[in-house]
């Protein structure tokens, strides 16, 4: 998609991090941004500053673990602007870099549901919406270096989830004729509350596995490091005719 401007973007985890940049990526554009993050007190605060700014955005508390939520996100978003060409399935947590083995079934429940089943439910809802629309479309994935790379643990497998399952997505658009088209985003470490996550834990996921003694942020930007990953870089898979990888910094 070229042109971007009066088009609607759908951003999840867009109250801070990775999801905000791309926000106000988009405002830039001159893109409607739906917003959309389960940290009620921090979107809204989010969006003020992005209106006063000049920014036409709305914003949505969500919890994309829940179907439901995804769901009425979709509806509110349609409501306000009418289409959506731009989906962002950027929402993620982290449980820690502990063994996998003493991770918790509610660790598990918790980091599968909203890094993989997400996405999951933010294809199943926007897609046919993007796909009934008959114009041009975009889905962006965030999944991980962790998803390219061995280790992460949970974390690393609910990445290299969603690249298999956005690398899959873009062979059934193009063998469909559909217009939507789909990347995935997978960045280096990047300045964001990721590793806090357990701030917006829910309730029903309360048995946390051990967090392990030595561990910190710099213990995992070395970690990455020890895989050859420099501290801020991503790549990002665009799929189109051809197949082609892109570094950005």
């Amino acid at each position: 998609m070229d042109d971007l401007r009066g088009r609607t973007a759908v951003v999840t985890g867009a109250a801070s991090g990775i999801g905000r940049g791309m926000a106000e990526a988009f405002a830039d554009a001159g893109m409607r941004v739906v917003l959309s993050d389960v940290e009620e007190a921090v979107l809204r605060v989010t969006a003020a500053e992005l209106r006063d700014g000049g920014a036409d955005v709305h914003a949505v508390v969500t919890d994309v673990a829940e179907a439901d939520d995804v769901t009425a996100l979709a509806a509110s978003a349609l409501r306000a602007y009418g289409a959506v060409h731009v989906l962002c399935n950027n929402a993620g947590v982290y449980t820690g870099s502990k063994p996998s083995w003493e991770s918790t079934l509610d660790d598990w429940a918790w980091i599968l549901g909203v890094n993989l089943m997400g996405v999951v439910h933010g294809i199943r809802t926007f897609l046919p919406v993007m796909i009934e629309q008959d114009e041009e479309a975009h889905i962006v994935n965030t999944a991980s270096m962790a998803g390219l790379l061995p280790g992460g643990s949970l974390y690393g497998a609910t990445k290299t989830a969603v690249v298999s399952l956005s690398e899959t997505l873009h062979l059934e658009l193009v063998e469909s004729g559909h217009k939507p088209r789909v990347s995935v985003l997978c960045p280096g470490l990047v300045a964001t509350d990721i590793y806090h996550s357990q701030r917006n834990r829910p309730a029903r996921y309360s048995d946390a596995g051990r967090v392990p003694a030595n561990w910190s942020v710099e213990a995992a930007r070395k970690a990455f490091e020890n895989f050859g990953v420099p501290r801020a870089p991503s790549a990002t898979r665009w799929y189109g005719p051809s197949t082609r990888s892109a570094s950005t910094s």
